[in-house]
């Protein structure tokens, strides 16, 4: 039973930050993947360009510097986002986590061994990817890298 306001942490839960570079499971990890005939230097690189239609823009965020700075170019409000953005973004997020850990086995033998605990992207201010700072957000990313984790073991089995 909680005895403040925000609901306790899962004990049982991993809680991670997906703008950690040195988190292989966070989006900011500096591991390339070929996905769109293109290599992207991080999975925070392709989502932050799929935002946009205009390939001219795709590029400049994918050669951003750092992923920090293709986030900060993705969500530049100078550029019109795709029509479509809010019902495939998270399409866009699984596609490329899926990706990555099917370039880097070892990040997928990585999200593997979490077994079956629940994953938390412990953002303060994101209440979709994230759980927010009461924990009552929507987890998205944790869901999705729930997800991956789901079908890497399902194809684990089969092989």
């Amino acid at each position: 039973m909680s005895s403040g306001i925000f609901p306790e942490s899962d004990e049982s839960a991993i809680y991670l930050s997906r703008a950690d570079v040195s988190n292989v499971l966070g989006t900011f990890s500096r591991h390339n993947f070929q996905l769109e005939g293109k290599l992207w230097p991080s999975v925070e690189h392709y989502f932050q360009a799929m935002k946009f239609q205009d390939e001219s823009v795709q590029e400049q965020i994918r050669l951003a510097a750092h992923p920090k700075q293709a986030r900060k170019m993705g969500r530049s409000r100078f550029k019109k986002l795709r029509a479509d953005w809010k019902r495939v973004k998270t399409t866009v997020m699984t596609r490329a986590v899926y990706t990555k850990c099917r370039t880097y086995p070892e990040i997928a033998e990585e999200l593997l061994a979490t077994d079956n605990r629940k994953l938390v992207e412990n953002s303060q201010y994101d209440y979709y990817w994230g759980c927010g700072r009461d924990r009552r957000g929507d987890n998205q990313y944790g869901v999705v890298l729930m997800n991956v984790r789901e079908k890497l073991l399902q194809e684990k089995k089969q092989a």
